[in-house]
């Protein structure tokens, strides 16, 4: 039996097409069908199954959220536990309900319980990969951090996925999933299948 599925990408800011490009290689490669919406006005968000955020500024994500009423839609489905929802690196800050910084400039959709830090592993020129293993995964992963935030605390249902010397940088509660690296500049899928089988 084939799936279909509408998966949503905010296109505010961030890697937004190469976001695209792995799900619609993910959507080939499995038996999974359906179509990628680039969300950048609220009604798009009644649409959709699934809904991605990807990396970028997270104060300037938030803001343009908050502007444009997605913020309220995208509440609004957490609310109703009707949206599963895929953070990387900005989208991973925004999914949680605490911030270690002052979070006045930032508006968290408190979708995971855990406290985030922002930008924990230094700036742009600080920027690698590494070799990770996230559970559930067969064989080892290699995540690319640029300006990445670090999981700091996890309380609740939240489970932790991932751990890089000793940090947190997966986790999953619910129907939410956030990671402080960017699955999408890799062309290996398990990530976004794994989105989509929670969907």
């Amino acid at each position: 039996m084939v799936r279909k599925l509408s998966i949503g990408v905010i296109g505010i800011q961030g890697a937004v097409s190469e976001h695209e490009k792995i799900l619609q290689k993910t959507y080939d490669a499995t038996n999974i069908s359906g179509n990628i919406i680039i969300v950048n006005h609220k009604e798009q968000i009644k649409k959709i199954n699934g809904l991605i955020i990807p990396g970028g500024e997270s104060t300037t994500i938030s803001k343009i959220l908050v502007k444009l009423n997605i913020y309220e839609e995208i509440l609004k489905r957490i609310k109703d536990n009707s949206l599963p929802i895929m953070g990387t690196c900005a989208g991973c800050i925004l999914l949680a309900n605490n911030l270690v910084e002052n979070t006045k400039d930032v508006k968290l959709l408190n979708a995971i319980e855990m406290k985030v830090k922002r930008n924990a592993f230094g700036r742009q020129k600080e920027s690698f990969e590494s070799i990770i293993n996230i559970e559930g995964f067969h064989n080892p992963y290699n995540a690319v951090f640029i300006r990445a935030p670090i999981i700091e605390k996890v309380g609740g249902k939240c489970k932790i996925l991932s751990k890089i010397n000793n940090k947190i940088i997966m986790t999953r509660q619910d129907k939410y999933l956030a990671m402080s690296f960017h699955p999408e500049l890799t062309d290996d899928i398990r990530i976004h299948k794994y989105f989509l089988d929670m969907v």
